[in-house]
Order: C-alpha cells, then structure tokens, then sequence
C-alpha cells in the first residue's frame, strides 16, 4: 500500500560513512530516522525547520515519495534512503531555497 504522507520539516540525516543530505520529511519520518540513529543504521538526524510551508514543490515531491515509496513499520531493519531522480532533486534544492537553507 502507498503512503500518504503530508511533509511538514526538513532534516539532515548523516549517513554513516559521515556524508550528510537533507530530506523532506514529517515528524513519524523523523521518529523513524531516530530509530535508525540508535539502531546503528544512519548516524545521525536532526530537524533543521519545522512547519515548512506546503508550496507545489513540497507537494511535488510528497507526491512522488507518497507514489514510490512505503513508510516503514517500527521493526524495519535497515534505513531506506530515498532516490531522486534529477527532477525531484530539483524539488529538494526549491524546497531547500524557499526556506533559506542551502
């Protein structure tokens, strides 16, 4: 079943071979990037803004993670990063701009 998920922050997860990226997200996405950080899957994860605002470029990109992706259940056991194909790294880098981060 496809998710339906409304993103509302945005995150920097750091992997753990130290690279960091950010991520478009919701507060259950965060919660479950915290149970990546103490499984030992990712390093870290920490909210950068709260409450961003629903512009089309969230809901463009929200339309394709909620088309192409399932959120995990609490017991999952590795750490799926998202892929984004050029179009939807163009959506990150507006969502990223429209909120002063860079």
């Amino acid at each position: 079943m496809k998710s339906h998920e409304t993103f509302t922050l945005i995150e920097e997860i750091t992997r753990l071979d130290g690279t960091k990226y950010m991520e478009i997200s919701n507060m259950v996405q965060n919660g479950r990037a915290e149970l990546a950080a103490e499984r030992g899957l990712i390093k870290e994860v920490r909210i950068l803004q709260l409450n961003i605002a629903h512009t089309p470029h969230v809901q463009a990109y929200e339309d394709y993670v909620n088309e192409h992706y399932t959120m995990p259940d609490e017991d999952f056991t590795e750490f799926q990063e998202w892929e984004k194909p050029k179009e939807q790294q163009e959506e990150v880098a507006a969502i990223l701009h429209e909120n002063h981060i860079g």
